[in-house]
This record gives C-alpha cells, structure tokens and sequence, in this order.
C-alpha cells in the first residue's frame, strides 16, 4: 500500500511539472499559418515512431489542430504491447487528469447556460457536503475546487479510492481531513477536490455527472466515443491497454476504474474525438458554426489564478486556472495540461493561443517523457524552425527521477531486517477488528501461523503482512513492484494486546491510526 500511495504522490508530482512549454524568454509565438505548421508534420510523425520503435511507449495517438482545422491525427504503435492491433486515431484511450480541462469545459457550458455560476457557493449546491472546518465549508465555490484552492491537501481522498470506496463515501469524508493550508491561500492539487467542483456544478440540471457530460459536450461535438465512465471504456472493442515498465519490458497487467474521481481523472476517448474538443477550445466556445460554449464563461478557465512555480524542465512561469495550466515561455503564452495513471497512462494537451495552434498526445503506458516531449518539440519546430533540445529524453529523465528516491528510501528503511530483531507478540495479540471514521473498518486475522490485513467497504482489499520487527510488519500491495514494502504499525496496550494500528499508506494526512474495537 505504501507502494501505491507513493507512486500516487508521484504521479501528482508529475502533473505538477506543468506541462510543455517553454522555457524561460518571453517572446510570443504570434500567427503562423497553415503551410508552416503542415511543413513540420512530417517531422513530428518522425518523432512519433522514433519513440515506438525505441521502445519509449507501446503505443501513441497525435492530433494536431490550427484553429478550426484539425490537420493531422495518427497512431502510432500498437493497443497492447505482445498483440497486434494498432493505435489508430479511433483507439480509445483512458486520459487520466487530461480530464480536468475537458471538465472545466463541460461547467463553463453549464456557466454560459445560466445552471450555475463560477462563484457558485457549494453549499448552496451540495449542503450535504462539508469540510473540516466551517468557514470554509459555508464560502467554498466551484471555481475554488477547480482552481485547487480549497485548503484540501493534494492527496485527500486518494487513499480511500486505492482501498476501494466509491465517489460518494469518498466525498463525504473529506470532512475529516485537516487542510493543507489556509482557504484559497495556497495551491494543492486534488482529484477529489476536483470531483467535488464539478459534481456540485451539475447538481442543479438533476442529471448525474455522466449525463451532463454527454449532453453538455460529447453529443453536441460528436464524440461519439468519449465517456466519463469505466463500463463505456471497456465496451469499446478498440481500447487501449495501460502498461508499466516490467523488468525493462511493457507490460499489460493493471486496469485502473476511475470512476470515483470521474471529473478529475476518468474521461476516457479517442484522439479523433478530442481533436473535436480542442477545436472547440481553439474557437472559444465555437464549433462548426454554433456557440456551444458561452466564449465569456470558457475564457474563464484560462485566466491563472493560483502560482505553481517554474517549470523544472523548461523554466516556464507556470499558474493554474480552472482545470488548466497557464504557462508563460519561450514561444509565449501555453494553456495545457498532463494527465497520467501510474498504473500506464500518459496524456497532454498544449495549446497556443496567440496562435491558435493545439497538440494533443496519448499515449497507453507510465512513465515516459513522450507526450510533453513531443508537444515541445513540435512547438520549437513550428515557432523556430528546428528543435531547441531533447525534449523527449530531457522529460522521460525527469519522471524517471521522481522514483528512484523514494523507491531507494523505502528499500533502505525496510530492506533488511534490524542486526538485533525483536520477535513478535504471539500472532493472536495483534489479530482483531480496528477502525477510524476515515478509513472506516479493517480487520487483522490470524491463520496458518501469519497475518492478513483487510480494509476497504466489504473487505474488499485484501494484504498478508510479514514481519520485520517486533510490533512492525510490511505488506506488498503492489502489482508494479512486488518487492516494495510498506508498513504497518502496531501500538500495544497494557493488555498486551495491540490497542491500535497505523498504516503507512493511509497516513498522509494524518488519518491512517484505527484503534481496536474489539
């Protein structure tokens, strides 16, 4: 479980990069037109299957498109690495947080259809829904949600979706999480957080999420194939699989149903349909010669609001505004955003505005740096004539290097047992039920001389746990990297029984200890 959480926290980490763009100098990319982005195609293809034949992903979709003209989309590669069906610009891709911005374009529609307004209260939305304290709970609107500036801690309610619990359980107990900092003075990026905005934004049509999502942007563009939920994803027949890195090679072996953050991280759809939405985008609410989107409301998710910092790979001054990063860099003004699962996803969409020029990449694995690499390189060939440097390699070291510390901190903290071990309590000490209201029930039990340890709604989750120390046991949740420990913490009363426990993977905030009840 620590595992997981980690390679979630990274992920986060990875989003919080930024995304494309550009280095530091200014300079606006200003027009350009159709021939000078149409002569660097070819050059982008190029790059595209240099990245397949390298074995950097399985496979990729690249759609590119100049104001109302979408002027190339391809695939690359293959569906799932060991088969031979190809990525074709129909494969249904998961898009993870690329979600966010198709969202806030889906609430800028209900904005500009007078359901709901930007400044909103959700309270007034959702009076069901509470934070951990009042203030905020009463002022909370949707443009802080998707702003990230509510005061919940990036990670709020990723824990309970990693050990089962659906959307509503998972929202109503964000009450309980202290906040990360003071509301609406500091950015946190958070899926559930997110979820929350966006759910809430829907409320007043009656309608849920997916149907809104529908009939607010997907019927009306034709995207015949995107959905916001996992049962529409698996009914298409050409999907996309995830794929981690195993032992050098890709591998197939993980789904992820991120149906509990939908908004957040859950759209999934192929490069064909989203090119539609990115024309959208490009046209500020126009789309084949109808306002879809009210242009004032869709301008809204644009403006930066919150400061994320410089981009550590280009350098670039990087905002957040409503589901979108707002970079400011070498080619001038980006709007974008990256979406990935650690369990093989990685997407990007870049938008030039100035130019009216949008890139959009899919790729079917986890980590890699191909999507913003492409997308920087592309923009350098446009806007420069010739690529500035390695952008492919210089964003695949830079998730690669997210991992290795903590991957080494985890391994060295729980790799080898102490010199001088402590042997445990007799098994039946630390066997019981244990809860919080947080992470809810969870159950150690005793059989065949070891320990299990079961949470989750149902017991849906399931871990054996070995032991490294006295009142310390590790379990080895995850399928991406068996040997990766996590541990579980026992406190012992005066009984001599264990009194409570502590899971590692469910601490971030604070809310991993459950006591004995019984």
């Amino acid at each position: 479980m620590q595992r997981a959480r980690s390679r979630r926290h990274l992920v986060r980490a990875c989003l919080a990069l930024g995304l494309i763009a550009a280095g530091p100098g200014a300079g606006s990319a200003g027009t350009v037109t159709r021939a000078q982005v149409e002569a660097q195609l070819p050059a982008l293809e190029a790059m595209a299957q240099r990245a397949i034949d390298a074995g950097a992903v399985p496979g990729l979709a690249v759609a590119v498109v100049l104001g109302d003209e979408t002027l190339l989309l391809k695939g690359f590669g293959l569906r799932q690495a060991g088969k031979p069906e190809p990525v074709d610009p129909d494969t249904v891709f998961q898009i993870a947080s690329l979600s966010k911005p198709v969202t806030a374009t889906i609430v800028a529609a209900l904005v500009g259809d007078g359901a709901v307004d930007w400044d909103s209260r959700v309270a007034d939305l959702d009076p069901a829904f509470q934070l951990h304290e009042p203030y905020p709970t009463a002022q909370v609107t949707v443009r802080d949600f998707l702003a990230h500036r509510s005061g919940l801690p990036g990670t709020a309610g990723d824990d309970l979706e990693a050990i089962g619990f659906g959307q509503d359980a998972i929202l109503h107990r964000l009450r309980l999480v202290p906040p990360a900092s003071s509301f609406r003075a500091g950015y946190a990026y958070s899926n559930f957080g997110f979820t929350e905005g966006a759910v809430a934004a829907a409320r007043p049509t009656g309608q849920p999420w997916e149907a809104v999502a529908r009939d607010q942007l997907f019927r009306p563009l034709g995207m015949t194939a995107t959905s916001t939920t996992h049962a529409e994803f698996l009914t298409q027949t050409n999907r996309a699989a995830l794929h981690i890195r195993t032992d050098g090679v890709w591998t197939a072996k993980v789904e992820r149903n991120p149906d509990a953050q939908a908004p957040a991280g859950g759209v999934s759809g192929p490069v064909r349909d989203l090119a539609r939405w990115l024309r959208l985008v490009l046209g500020n609410g126009r789309f084949e010669g109808a306002q879809r989107v009210a242009a004032s409301a869709l301008a809204q998710t644009h403006v930066p609001l919150m400061a994320r910092g410089r981009n550590p790979v280009t350098g670039a001054a990087s905002f957040y505004g409503l589901g979108w990063n707002v970079e400011y860099g070498r080619h001038g003004l980006v709007w974008g955003h990256a979406g990935a699962f650690s369990v093989g996803a990685q997407t990007l969409v870049a938008i030039h505005p100035e130019a009216g020029l949008g890139i959009l990449v899919l790729t079917n694995a986890f980590p890699s740096g191909v999507p913003e690499g492409l997308a920087d390189s592309f923009a350098d060939l446009v806007f420069d004539g010739r690529v500035g440097r390695d952008w492919v390699q210089a964003w695949g070291a830079a998730y690669e290097g997210l991992f290795a510390p903590g991957i080494a901190a985890d391994k060295a903290a729980y790799g080898t047992p102490p010199a001088q071990t402590s042997a445990p309590l007799t098994l039946s000490a630390y066997a019981g039920r244990y809860a919080n209201a947080y992470v809810g029930e969870a159950v150690v039990a005793e059989a065949n001389g070891a320990l299990t340890l079961t949470v989750g709604p149902g017991g849906v989750r399931r871990y054996p746990l070995r032991h490294f120390d006295r009142d310390l046991f590790l379990s080895f949740p995850d399928a991406e990297a068996p040997d990766r420990p996590s541990a579980i913490r026992f406190a012992i009363g005066s009984d001599g029984r264990a009194a409570a426990l502590t899971v590692d993977s469910l601490n971030a905030n604070g809310l991993g200890t459950l006591a004995r009840r019984d």
